[in-house]
């Protein structure tokens, strides 16, 4: 069987000027980078703005297995079937982080039959957008440490310091730190930390700006740290937005690519759902809704962090609406939850998978929740059972939920045409009611508790008395109006990785929160999350290499 990097490197790619075409672009739309990769103008949404949308498709999940379920693999073998089909499809995606690519997963680019192309660039250093903004969030650290060692005219307490640097790989080392150890001239020494660069509020900002005005003044609002009064002392205080935006100048242009089908693929920003809130830019999204009549794009993990963020945060900054929903399934993810070791996963278990059924249908329950038509897709791997495939089918066909048996790892867009056919029609469907899981004028703490009690099926919450403190000082300050975006484990619907399957009864523990008003929402950390995640004991890293005449080994 061929691996993904190889199947990637067999495929026929078009120039990216064809693809461009295909998409009616002119050649002042974009620009080349490469033979295979280009950057669209910021300015052609603007151009299309009287342009009819077309329909919108949102890819999640299950809580997945630590290797995932394969939803960039259903997002991309999706959009593929629907121009199979006779529709005009463009694909929406997150860039990966090179966290998880050389740590757990070791690539993100879809996979098999169903990927985005050239999948070595997209899985490293692609376009640069996450190096831009890495070096923006870095430089604004650099500023605020300046600023303090020239005589802190903004009366900065440097204990009181929310902005934390960035890198984009996984590094536990560098979760606390303590910077300006050395003497006079090294600054003055105070506590800091990494985030990794997907989690960071700048990345945030990057995927939910329409345009470079929106972004510069984002960038402003944003909310470094507090003077010794406990005042907020802003970016625009600083006076380095522009600085900022300069950095990100190119990274907010969206990039073209193509599918291993040479379907269009629009692939900008990079969020962690499970820290950050795990969608692609709106200007990806918008620009592809405007250039296709379809446009399939996923949100991190499982729907009670990915499609909840999507729906309640996404929707709202971009005026989005969502045509339908596909909640990805995957047999070994399904016994998991039906409490199967994970080294016993290909092993068929229909007991199990009855069990993990569960999960599956808190998710189903979340959606029908937001009121919008959705399809199951059942992922299949090579290790599934006919028995087990079928189980699922029928479990879903017993409850009236429709259902698709999707092989596009194996197939590309011929292994989804079920799943197609479906989404058209639900796409088409008049059988909607939307709506948010919270308003945004109700309290932080109610916006919070909605959440967890509807979309994780918790009893409560459990503040700290950190967080209750930071709930008040929110709301006094104004903020008690924006978005919730919560920092929880995606393995589980409750905040403790171990619970699978749905459980019940549970408290949600909530941590402390952190302002993002730069971005527009607040981060509520839940548990034990952690917003620099560590590497695996074996990381992904150990398998890759290249060769002497620069062909890439081992992203998979």
């Amino acid at each position: 069987m061929k691996t993904d990097i190889e199947i990637a490197q067999q495929a026929n790619l078009l120039p990216i000027n064809e693809i461009a075409e295909k998409l009616n672009l002119t050649e002042t739309d974009w620009e080349p980078y490469g033979h295979t990769k280009a950057k669209l103008s910021d300015k052609l949404l603007e151009k299309l703005e009287n342009k009819p949308n077309g329909k919108v498709i949102l890819v999640t999940s299950i809580n997945p297995t630590p290797a995932g379920e394969g939803k960039s693999t259903v997002t991309v073998g999706l959009g593929q079937a629907l121009n199979r089909i006779g529709k005009k499809a463009i694909i929406a995606l997150r860039e990966p982080s090179l966290g998880p690519v050389m740590g757990m997963k070791g690539g993100a680019a879809g996979g098999g039959h169903a990927q985005v192309l050239p999948m070595e660039d997209i899985n490293l250093h692609f376009t640069g957008d996450l190096h831009a903004i890495t070096s923006a969030n870095n430089a604004l650290a650099a500023f605020i440490d300046n600023h303090i060692h020239r005589g802190n005219e903004l009366n900065i307490d440097p204990r009181r310091i929310e902005w934390k640097r960035v890198m984009d790989m996984n590094d536990r080392a560098l979760r606390q730190i303590v910077v300006g150890l050395g003497g006079p001239l090294r600054g003055v020494p105070r506590e800091d930390g990494f985030t990794i660069t997907v989690a960071s509020e700048i990345m945030a900002i990057l995927c939910l700006a329409i345009g470079l005005d929106d972004l510069k003044e984002r960038l402003a609002r944003i909310v470094i740290g507090y003077t010794y009064k406990e005042e907020p002392v802003t970016v625009k205080d600083l006076k380095v937005e522009g600085a900022l935006t300069l950095l990100l100048k190119d990274a907010i242009k969206p990039n073209l690519v193509q599918t291993t089908e040479n379907t269009p693929a629009i692939i900008h920003g990079g969020p962690f759902a499970n820290i950050a809130h795990g969608c692609n830019s709106i200007m990806a999204t918008k620009t592809a809704a405007k250039l296709g009549e379809y446009v399939v794009t996923e949100a991190g993990f499982g729907a009670d962090l990915g499609a909840e963020k999507f729906l309640d945060i996404k929707t709202r900054a971009g005026n989005i609406e969502t045509a339908a929903v596909v909640i990805v399934a995957t047999v070994r993810a399904l016994k998991m939850h039906g409490g199967v070791s994970k080294e016993n996963l290909t092993e068929e278990n229909i007991e199990a998978l009855t069990a993990g059924m569960e999960n599956l249908k808190k998710h189903i329950e979340t959606i029908e929740n937001f009121g919008l038509p959705f399809v199951v897709a059942i992922n299949k791997f090579p290790t599934d059972t006919i028995d087990e495939t079928n189980f699922i089918e029928s479990w879903c066909k017993s409850r009236g939920i429709d259902v698709a048996l999707t092989d596009v790892w194996a197939r590309g867009g011929q292994g989804g045409l079920e799943l197609a056919e479906i989404v058209v029609e639900k796409a088409q469907s008049p059988d909607r009611n939307f709506k948010h899981v919270y308003e945004l004028n109700e309290t932080l703490e109610t916006k919070i508790r909605k959440i967890a009690q509807t979309v994780y099926g918790a009893k409560t919450i459990e503040l700290s008395p950190k967080a209750k403190k930071q709930l008040s000082f929110y709301e006094q300050q104004g903020w008690g109006n924006l978005p919730i975006c919560m920092a929880k484990t995606q393995y589980s619907l409750s905040d403790d990785p171990a619970l699978l399957g749905r459980p019940e009864g549970f408290v949600v523990a909530i941590r402390e929160l952190r302002i993002s008003v730069g971005a527009g929402f607040i981060v509520v950390l839940t548990g034990d999350m952690m917003t620099m995640p560590g590497l695996p004991k074996r990381p992904a890293a150990l398998n890759m290499d290249v060769t002497t005449d620069g062909k890439i080994l081992g992203l998979f």
